[in-house]
């Protein structure tokens, strides 16, 4: 596909990509991906009669980073995006921190966005577990000592709580160079998240219908974390599918999200 631009509110480039001619869906990615990790399920829906776009949210992949970063950017880039379709309806959907960029955008950055679907934005201080400010401050350390691949790691043990083979696994992966590439925002994504607790003035905001999904083989906090978001939105829902630890097989997904997009 042909890789397009826009310009954010504070002159930040931004590229996307969009799959199909239908209304379309702007995918939001979680922490350490690109645009590439969206294009599964953007195909997908564009199977189902949607259009997919992917984007590289700030400081990733072909996208430009101004700074200083705060999440009230982030929310203005998504609905850059969004205006840069020329579409009289646009949907979003958030994987993830990806979530949270949603909510920011259809809260407080104007975007016009008719419904939002989140997969386990991750507010575990929902569930008591809260973001560790300790934890979140060696992250940034490694990341100015430019220590990429420590902060990953430390990134994907201390602060997400996988086990160590999972971390070595990680290690061992075609992805891994790919992540310590960007590992410099994983400080925009704690930055999002705050300390785990609800946003609840920014989910009040929140006028749209919103879907909260969560797989049924997350950990329980996770789970508990998409019910609550999903209480506390005006119009939200939740629902479990099936699928393993925080993903859904795309060709599963894309279903679930056309059905709730088409009212």
């Amino acid at each position: 596909m042909t890789v397009r631009f826009t310009t954010s509110l504070d002159g930040t480039k931004l590229a996307y990509e969009q799959f199909g001619d239908g209304p379309p869906v702007v995918l939001a990615g979680g922490a350490l991906t690109t645009r590439t990790a969206g294009v599964p399920l953007a195909r997908q829906l564009a199977g189902l009669g949607l259009s997919g776009v992917v984007y590289d949210r700030r400081g990733r992949g072909d996208s430009g980073d101004t700074e200083p970063y705060a999440p009230a950017r982030e929310g203005e880039d998504l609905a850059a995006v969004a205006a840069a379709l020329g579409a009289g309806e646009v949907f979003a959907f958030g994987m993830s921190s990806g979530g949270l960029v949603v909510l920011e955008a259809a809260a407080h950055a104007g975007a016009a966005l008719s419904r939002l679907v989140l997969f386990e934005p991750p507010f575990t201080g929902a569930a008591g577990e809260l973001q560790d400010p300790v934890r979140v401050a060696r992250l940034i350390e490694l990341i100015g000592q430019g220590e990429r691949s420590q902060a990953v790691a430390h990134f994907m043990a201390e602060i997400i709580g996988l086990p160590p083979q999972a971390v070595e696994g990680a290690r061992r992966s075609p992805a891994w160079d790919d992540m310590t590439k960007i590992a410099h925002t994983l400080s925009y994504d704690t930055t999002l998240l705050g300390d785990g607790t609800l946003p609840t003035e920014t989910l009040a905001a929140v006028r749209v219908p919103t879907l909260v999904l969560s797989s049924d083989a997350s950990t329980p906090v996770l789970q508990d974390a998409a019910r609550a978001t999903a209480r506390a939105l005006p119009y939200g829902e939740h629902r479990a599918v099936p699928g393993a630890f925080h993903q859904v097989p795309p060709e599963d997904l894309a279903p679930v999200v056309r059905d709730f997009l088409a009212g």
